[in-house]
């Protein structure tokens, strides 16, 4: 396998983890190599992992400032959530935080920084940027592998991220059973393609002037156009950083993984 995912998986089959829950070393890190190229991503199993179980599997899209080549900053937000001793015993998974480097960016987006708000315009008719080509393969690898429950893989991503969410569920319609985009946009056009396949909850600040709220509003008012099951969350205090609520609501994870395909 092109990242010898095996031999990973059975390591931590002989070796469990004992660690603080809250210690980020808790997500192995890792690199994704396909022809040459390279990904850099961080890889969280579950506490007493069993190589004769399957697990769910959440993959997480980091935001534009977490962008680089150190394979620690894209766990600065979000990963608190899983390494939650209690979340990490209620709902056991496979959670993997790759990370973008800082000349790309996930989604295949056009952005003007020169009007207030800035302007996000999507076309999804290329290929897509080489950083979500390369999120696409690792996950092609990683559902393929006996312990990953393909009925079972999530989807998330925060303001970049959740563009990367948006334009992932278009590229890929039939893999994920749910997905959250906070503070995020996309092309609302595409959402036909995922809408009835793809159970999704999309959180935003109303006082967000990075990412106008419209943005979401948008996606979310294209979703409920084709009834789509969608959840929109709107905060009404919170600028960009709507991801703090977000990760807080008590329902979250509940809601994550009670969505099966």
């Amino acid at each position: 396998m092109k990242n010898n995912l095996k031999s990973i998986f059975l390591a931590l089959f002989v070796m469990p983890l004992v660690l603080n829950a809250q210690d980020k070393s808790a997500f192995d890190k890792e690199v994704y190599i396909e022809t040459g190229d390279s990904l850099n991503y961080r890889i969280l199993y579950p506490k007493n992992f069993d190589a004769d179980k399957k697990y769910p599997l959440v993959l997480f899209l980091h935001g534009a400032g977490e962008r680089g080549n150190d394979n620690e900053k894209q766990l600065v937000h979000g990963s608190n959530l899983f390494l939650n001793e209690e979340n990490r015993e209620k709902y056991p998974a496979i959670v993997v935080f790759p990370q973008c480097p800082k000349n790309d960016y996930w989604a295949k987006a056009n952005v003007d920084r020169s009007q207030k708000g800035n302007v996000f315009k999507f076309d999804y008719s290329a290929e897509p940027n080489p950083s979500l080509k390369k999120v696409i393969s690792l996950l092609d690898s990683l559902q393929s592998h006996k312990n990953v429950n393909t009925d079972k893989i999530y989807l998330g991503g925060l303001s970049m991220g959740a563009m990367g969410t948006f334009e992932l569920l278009h590229r890929k319609p039939d893999t994920f059973a749910a997905a959250i985009a906070i503070c995020g946009a996309g092309d609302p056009s595409s959402v036909k393609n995922y809408a009835q396949k793809v159970n999704l909850w999309v959180f935003h600040g109303e006082k967000d002037n990075v990412v106008l709220p419209s943005y979401s509003k948008e996606m979310v008012d294209a979703l409920k156009a084709v009834n789509a099951d969608v959840r929109f969350t709107l905060y009404k205090e919170a600028n960009h950083n709507s991801w703090d609520p977000a990760f807080a609501e008590p329902e979250l994870l509940s809601w994550l993984f009670s969505n099966s395909k």
